[in-house]
């Protein structure tokens, strides 16, 4: 996570306006707000992020919802709903009242998405999935046991020299497992599975 340090927007003007329409006599929240403005900025929590990365969440909110949560002895879960729900915690927030959007897909994404689940259902889609996890049980062995994950080498003639010789040896190795009857690994049995067993 990174933070790239933004100043702080005044509160929502339609947050303003139905706070002080709910709260005619004031609020602590919201005098909390008018009178310190927002108790922190991100420039107070600078040296806690990394320069690169996805950018975070402003951290002086997440902070204040903290406060808050503590200041009324609220679960993480309460403490969210709050920020969904209260219109105190977002004028100190500066959120704006706007329900959460459902997105639909386009009716081509849709039918798309549809047709790929059915196809993945039908035996065709099994014997793709078999055929699958086939080809990762070979790159997991050549990974693993062979040391596929980084090359040795620089250069795109060398990498492929590289990758052509790790598949040799595990045909090699493979076909000496066959010659002398060792049985195959069986695959990896989850937790899960190993209850019901």
């Amino acid at each position: 996570m990174s933070l790239k340090p933004t100043p702080i927007e005044p509160v929502p003007e339609q947050t303003a306006r139905i706070a002080r329409a709910a709260f005619p006599k004031g609020n602590s929240y919201l005098t909390l707000r008018d009178e310190f403005g927002t108790l922190y900025r991100d420039e107070d929590f600078a040296g806690l992020f990394s320069v690169r990365g996805q950018p975070a969440l402003p951290p002086w909110r997440l902070a204040l919802v903290t406060i808050l949560q503590f200041h009324e002895n609220l679960s993480d879960r309460q403490a969210a709903q709050a920020v969904r729900a209260r219109i105190d915690w977002k004028y100190l927030l500066g959120l704006e009242l706007a329900p959460r959007q459902l997105s639909l897909h386009p009716q081509a994404h849709h039918e798309a998405l549809s047709a790929a689940r059915q196809r993945l259902g039908s035996e065709e889609g099994w014997t793709l999935y078999a055929r699958r996890a086939g080809i990762e049980g070979t790159l997991s062995q050549a990974v693993r046991a062979f040391g596929l994950r980084r090359t040795r080498y620089r250069g795109l003639a060398k990498t492929s020299l590289q990758h052509v010789a790790t598949a040799v040896a595990m045909n090699v190795e493979r076909v000496t497992a066959w010659l002398t009857g060792q049985p195959r690994e069986k695959t990896r049995t989850s937790r899960f599975a190993r209850l019901a067993t």
